[in-house]
């Protein structure tokens, strides 16, 4: 079995063929798929499709960096999440948070009081955090500093970095990368950055869904079937056995994502 720890189903790119997409899924091997939150706005269809997919999607529930608000706005999100979180719920992780620069970081100061909030929830409540980053490594490393905690766990998402970052990254004991599509494209660096210095042991898969598609896909849609795809290559970069990057990958997500793992009946 494996499970897509990262797939964004609840975007209208999936309104008309979410069942379809679920299908081709479950016949690719995939177990459970994660399904992150990235505003206020998006949190009613991430909750919708977890519910219609009980079992098999598994929603979280976080404010993304590119979608802060005034303040205030982002001080009433935070309240509501620690409302849900108070009382009985599904979301498995706080996510999808961090830090994002790429396209402006007018609001740096706002983005990192945000994403210090959502992770003093994640460490209250005993949820993972799934962390986006970009552009904003050194400022990420300084936060996750500040709040050090041996008891916090999560998914730095979407790795396609350095092998300087990446031990900064793993100095984290309770966290793994999350390796999608751009580990199979052509020109990627990642390959060589994982095999020398990113054990499996540290890794979990994700698709990223719609977005990073991985090769042979690469252009089209991507979705959560293609997870299998990515374990092919991981299993090349490797040298292992496909199965051993499914058993690997799938206990790595259950030693992050404690309350899936109790959902789950492990």
């Amino acid at each position: 079995m494996l499970i897509d720890t990262h797939a964004h189903l609840d975007g209208e790119e999936f309104a008309s063929d979410l069942a379809d997409v679920v299908v081709r899924a479950k016949e690719a091997g995939i177990g459970k798929i994660l399904v992150p939150n990235v505003s206020q706005e998006t949190l009613p269809n991430v909750d919708e499709i977890c519910v219609t997919y009980s079992g098999f999607l598994y929603p979280m529930i976080g404010l993304h960096p590119e979608n802060i608000g005034t303040k205030d706005e982002n001080d009433s999100f935070i309240g509501m999440m620690r409302e849900r979180l108070s009382a009985e719920n599904p979301y498995v992780a706080i996510g999808e948070v961090g830090l994002d620069f790429y396209w402006d970081d007018s609001r740096r100061d706002e983005q990192e009081r945000v994403f210090a909030a959502q992770v003093e929830l994640a460490s209250e409540f005993g949820l993972p955090l799934m962390i986006h980053a970009r552009s904003a490594h050194e400022s990420l490393m300084r936060e996750m500093e500040l709040r050090r905690d041996e008891n916090l766990k999560g998914v730095f998402h979407c790795f396609s970095g350095s092998a300087e970052e990446a031990e900064q990254l793993l100095s984290f004991p309770g966290f793994m990368l999350g390796i999608g599509g751009i580990s199979t494209f052509k020109k990627s660096a990642l390959p060589d950055v994982l095999s020398s210095s990113v054990p499996l042991s540290r890794i979990v898969i994700e698709t990223d869904s719609p977005y990073m598609a991985p090769v042979p896909h690469r252009g089209k849609r991507n979705e959560s079937a293609y997870v299998a795809d990515i374990a092919d290559k991981l299993a090349l970069i490797y040298g292992v056995e496909r199965s051993e990057v499914e058993r690997t990958t799938t206990d790595n997500v259950y030693k992050v994502f404690g309350k899936l793992e109790v959902a789950s009946g492990k």
